[in-house]
């Protein structure tokens, strides 16, 4: 996957690279038991976030609105499957409700279906949330199958795609 060289910009957010200056942030984001109850109960250390902004197979993304950040975006890709990004995304508990995650994510995913050079773009949420699954259905995702805990998915999921 290529990286844009600029950032993504939605009707109402931009999508930008994340660098190492936003661990820190990142860190304190992910130890919000309101946003790491959706990730697994992950949290990390800012060496360990460092880390995860240098993975190769993963485009780490800070979603800004008005000039704030407000959430975190990743696009990743796999091996196995050629022409195929993944994303995750969650917004701090202040900027959701108002439709900046549907935004961000489908500018993200027309990037990627575009310039990024991609077929299909998927997400994987939990079915018990909600407010993930309404979110990526309104940025134009539709579910597509239901899939039980693996080595990925510690909850029943939804695989859904960009259409």
């Amino acid at each position: 996957m290529r990286r844009p060289g600029v950032p993504v910009r939605g009707a109402r957010t931009e999508v930008r690279q994340a660098t190492p200056a936003d661990a820190d942030m990142l860190v304190a984001w992910h130890a919000d038991p309101q946003v790491a109850q959706f990730w697994d109960g992950e949290t990390f250390t800012h060496d360990q976030m460092l880390e995860r902004l240098a993975r190769p197979d993963v485009d780490a993304y800070i979603v800004e609105s008005e000039g704030s950040p407000i959430g975190y975006l990743q696009a990743w890709c796999d091996d196995d499957l050629p022409g195929v990004a993944g994303l995750d995304m969650f917004l701090v508990p202040t900027a959701r409700g108002r439709g900046l995650g549907p935004d961000a994510g489908r500018a993200l995913a027309r990037w990627l279906l575009g310039s990024g050079g991609v077929d299909h773009v998927t997400v994987d949420p939990y079915i018990g949330n909600g407010r993930a699954v309404r979110g990526w259905e309104k940025a134009g995702f539709r579910r597509i199958a239901k899939a039980e805990p693996d080595e990925e998915h510690t909850k029943p999921w939804f695989l859904m795609v960009y259409v």
